[in-house]
Order: C-alpha cells, then structure tokens, then sequence
C-alpha cells in the first residue's frame, strides 16, 4: 500500500475507533453520502475537527477515475477593451492549481457586442459533457435561457461580473453593481457645486441587455435622490463603441449642455478620456471602471479622476475554484460573493493588484 493511502487510511480508521463505528460509515460522512443519522453524522464531524483530520484529496480522485469537465463562457479581448483578459488570467491561474485532481477546463469567448456570438457559443457548452460552467451573463435574456438549459442538464452555474438573481445558480461572484453605481455618485457629490451637471455615458452596442450597466446608472441616479442632491443629470447612450462615433455623440452633448461630471458606466471611460485630451478640455471630472492599461495611463495623467475596480483575475479565480470545492470537497459554497468595490487614484494605482 502506497504511504499516502495507507496515512489516509490510518485517519479514517482512528475517526471510525473514536466515534465508535465503521471504517463505511466515516467514509460515508466524508463524501457526504445518505444512511447516516443526523447524531452520528455530528458526533463523526467533531472527532475530524477535533483531530484536524485532512483526506488526501488527490489520491481519492485518482482513485475514482472520474475526469470534471468545467466550461468557462465568458467574452472575447477585444480591440475596444481587454478587460476579459483578467478574469481569464484568474481563471487560468485556478486550472494551474487543480488540474492534478482531474479537472479538466475549456473556454468558449463570444463576442459582447452580439447576442448571436454568445449563443452560439452556449449552444457548443450544451452539446459537450459539462459538470460546471463559469459564465458572465452579458445578455439578459439570452443568458437565462442558457441556464434553464444547464439545469435540465443538471449542469451547476457560477455567475461572476453581473448577475440574474431570479436565476439557479451555485454562486455569483462579483461586483454589487447598484452599489457601484451609488458609491460613483457619493464620490461625485465631493466633486460637484450646487448646480453643476453631471452627464452619465453608456457605452455598448447592447445597453438593453447589458443590465449590469443599467444597474449601476440606476444606483447613482438614487444616490442623488437620496442626499436631496439637485444636480441635472443627463445621459447619453452610445451604441456605436467605435471612437469616432464616440467623439461625434459626446461633441453633441458637451456642445449643448454646460457639464462638470462625466460618469462612464464601464471600461469604456479611456474613449472618452482620449476625447478630452484631444479637445483640450480640462474642466471636466470623469469616472470610470476597472484597471485597464489605457484606463490607467489617462489616469495618470489624471484626464481620468476615479477608477472603480473590482478585482476581475480574483472573480475569474474564484469562479473556478467555487466549481471545484463543489464538486470535489462537497464543501459549501457562499451564495453572494461580493468583491470589495475599491477606488483607484493616480495616487494609489501602482499598488493596486486586480
């Protein structure tokens, strides 16, 4: 017998003479299985706590033969934005620890900007033999849809970057949006005289079904009913996210309305930051999202105000590791896993870690 089985043994065993039953029924206690009485199964788990008793995972998994296959369907890096790159990174830095207990990982990107190229993809993850996936629910409905089909499927989901909350999931991991938005409005009411105007852009080609964008808008909004705040708020939506079009919607807006405060709802802010370096215009403060190289160049030069990260590496990391302590430790899995909402300065960027 190898010493790794035979030290596992010898643990279960030692449980078993503690607690005063079978070898079966501490095995049974430990891979969570039916057929033992609520009494024993408490007295089994003290005795493990008490002898801080850790089961050799790897060999259990070796042992069973059975491969986990985890999907990650989540959007493509695109030339516009390489946020999807982090939550990759942290994805791929989960695989490199627990690829040794049979786990096995595939990515599937779509494009965020089409609701076809997302479900297409799905459809691949349906037609393959999942056990989890690992999804950022761009499109709404589309979304939904695809996790119907994954629980027919009895296939566990874990959310990270926005959520369906009417949805059955494993977990979410990721930002509270609302909050997001209602804490970008608190750092603008510091930024902001009584009758100032704040102009809130949305960038996507899909702001309908991008909700967590609209979640954000709709936190900020309620920041300023609440705190009596009687600043104008206008928006403008943008749906072409092409720079020129960007410059051409904002040169409208800033021609006809006199605006202290841009918002930018996602990561898109270097677009407009880029505008108004290439305007000359100094005079207005801009907040933005997440911790993006253009992002962070602007803000250095501080045509970028505010960042409001949260952590997308650890959402991917998380994400993964969330699948794996369901289906190899049977562990419990947290629900709401909220990232902490932090804000980034030209001050404070360079120790910042995603």
């Amino acid at each position: 017998m190898k010493k790794t089985e035979e030290k596992t043994l010898v643990g279960v065993r030692e449980i078993a003479r503690k607690a005063n039953v079978s070898i079966a029924t501490v095995d049974r206690v430990l891979h969570n299985r039916t057929g033992v009485s609520a009494k024993t199964k408490e007295k089994i788990d003290a005795i493990i706590e008490e002898l801080n008793y850790k089961p050799n995972i790897l060999a259990r998994r070796l042992a069973s033969k059975q491969i986990l296959r985890f999907a990650v369907l989540i959007p493509s890096v695109s030339a516009e934005t390489d946020y999807w790159s982090a939550p990759l990174s942290g994805v791929e830095q989960a695989e490199s620890e627990i690829s040794a207990y049979g786990i096995e990982i595939k990515t599937f990107l779509f494009d965020q900007n089409d609701k076809k190229s997302f479900t297409k993809q799905a459809e691949k993850v349906l037609e393959a033999n999942f056990n989890g996936v690992l999804l950022a629910p761009m499109f709404i409905e589309e979304s939904s849809r695809f996790v119907e089909e994954c629980s027919k499927m009895n296939i566990q989901c874990v959310f990270i970057n926005s959520d369906i909350p009417d949805k059955n999931s494993l977990c979410y991991i990721g930002p509270n949006l609302y909050h997001s938005g209602y804490l970008t409005a608190h750092i603008s009411g510091y930024l902001l005289k009584e009758n100032d105007r704040v102009l809130i852009v949305n960038i996507s080609k899909e702001i309908d079904n991008h909700h967590h964008l609209l979640r954000k808008e709709e936190g900020f909004r309620k920041y300023f009913v609440d705190n009596n705040k009687t600043n104008e708020i206008l928006k403008v939506d943008i749906r072409d996210t092409a720079y020129e079009s960007v410059k051409n919607s904002l040169s409208k807006a800033l021609k006809n309305n006199d605006i202290n405060l841009i918002f930018v709802t996602n990561s898109r802010v270097s677009s407009v930051a880029r505008y108004l370096e290439q305007e000359g215009i100094e005079n207005i403060k801009l907040i933005g999202f997440d911790f993006l190289n253009d992002n962070i160049e602007y803000l250095k030069k501080q045509t970028i105000d505010f960042l409001i990260c949260q952590k997308p590496i650890e959402q991917g990391y998380r994400g993964i590791m969330a699948l794996y302590t369901h289906f190899v430790h049977s562990g419990a899995i947290e629900k709401l896993y909220y990232m902490p909402i932090d804000i980034i300065t030209k001050e404070n960027y360079q120790f910042y870690r995603n």
